[in-house]
């Protein structure tokens, strides 16, 4: 009990590591216990922020800084036009026309099935068979329910796009044309000596910025890449398979391994095993090989590399408290946790911070 009490005296006797925690405390206390209501505020924070880089490059070019965020706000709110009103009803028509496909598609796979006992005997049954179309029904079932009480709750769903689509703009535009004001305000409320703060938001902001404006190239690229192989080879419902393949690159490691399944049983149902679906297979796997060697180490070069095992390790904590937000935002999280550590002064630090004080 004694070691316990010596470390949190020598941890916390430095006052910028009692501030750094109670920041860092409260921040997680407004996201967990007020995020829901505080949802559009926090979404165009997010958005502010990632806006702002365009914003500065436009300042570096001698614009003033009302002007510059006109500019980058006109173009932000003609790319969520042309999501909304481009983008969104393609997307909803080849979700419908595959939703509607489901059943053949399922029939074709249990043909398929029924053949492999009289192939393989000696692998699998008929009655295993027979487990796995049970067992299959089951989760379409319940995948049905599931949809229908998404339709029943659709009007406050309509209600909520609503509320975002009208305040989450004003926001954004207050958030960036008011930046220098709120932040000084905000400042208004640290202690002068919080060095260590100013030490992790400068190298999260670097991490972040770097990481959120590469993974946005990354989704353009991938997206446009899947998008032009699959309406080539003439594959079905290429826009829907491509939007999600580029949105699979910000699930580190499950996601290319998840959307790769919708993709070749799509393939396979239009095709069979034939030359084509052999063709788009391997065009798939190169997309997917360029990305991993080629594309992520150029825009990701100005990034820290966190290991493997910490990001598994972060999709599973902040997956299992955010659910899929916290799998979407899991990197981004771990770099926050990598730069804390990185900034946490060491014993001696602290050593010398008490002899200060």
């Amino acid at each position: 009990m004694k070691l316990i009490t010596d470390w949190f005296r020598q941890q916390f006797s430095n006052p910028q590591v009692v501030f750094l925690s109670l920041f860092l405390l409260a921040l997680f206390v407004v996201v967990v216990v007020l995020g829901d209501m505080l949802a559009p505020v926090l979404a165009a924070v997010v958005i502010a922020y990632l806006l702002e880089g365009l914003v500065y490059i436009l300042e570096e070019k001698k614009l003033p800084r009302l002007l510059a965020v006109l500019v980058v706000y006109c173009a932000f709110l003609f790319f969520v036009v042309i999501i909304l009103f481009g983008l969104l009803p393609l997307l909803s028509a080849q979700v419908s026309e595959f939703v509607q496909q489901i059943p053949s598609m399922l029939a074709s796979g249990q043909n398929l099935l029924l053949k492999l006992p009289e192939r393989y005997p000696e692998i699998i049954s008929a009655q295993q068979i027979d487990e796995i179309m049970v067992l299959i029904r089951t989760e379409l079932t319940s995948w049905g329910q599931k949809l229908l009480s998404v339709s029943l709750a659709s009007v406050m769903g309509l209600i909520t796009i609503l509320v975002y689509l009208i305040l989450m703009p004003i926001l954004v535009f207050f958030l960036m044309k008011d930046k220098e004001p709120l932040v000084s305000w905000v400042g208004r409320f640290a202690p002068r000596d919080h060095q260590l703060v100013s030490e992790v938001w400068s190298e999260v902001d670097r991490q972040i910025g770097n990481y959120v404006r590469g993974k946005f190239w990354e989704i353009l690229i991938v997206w446009f890449a899947c998008l032009v192989t699959f309406s080539v080879l003439g594959l079905q419902y290429a826009m829907l398979l491509s939007v999600l393949v580029g949105l699979s690159v910000l699930i580190p490691f499950v996601g290319a391994a998840v959307v790769t399944i919708p993709v070749v049983f799509v393939a396979w149902f239009q095709w069979g095993f034939g030359s084509e679906f052999m063709t788009l297979v391997v065009a798939y796997l190169i997309i997917q090989v360029l990305d991993g060697n080629l594309l992520v180490p150029t825009l990701f070069s100005e990034v820290n590399n966190l290991h493997p095992v910490a990001i598994i390790v972060a999709v599973l904590i902040f997956g299992g408290i955010w659910g899929v937000l916290g799998i979407f935002f899991a990197i981004p999280l771990a770099t926050l946790v990598h730069a804390v550590l990185n900034a946490w002064p060491a014993g001696e630090q602290l050593d010398a911070g008490q002899q200060g004080s």
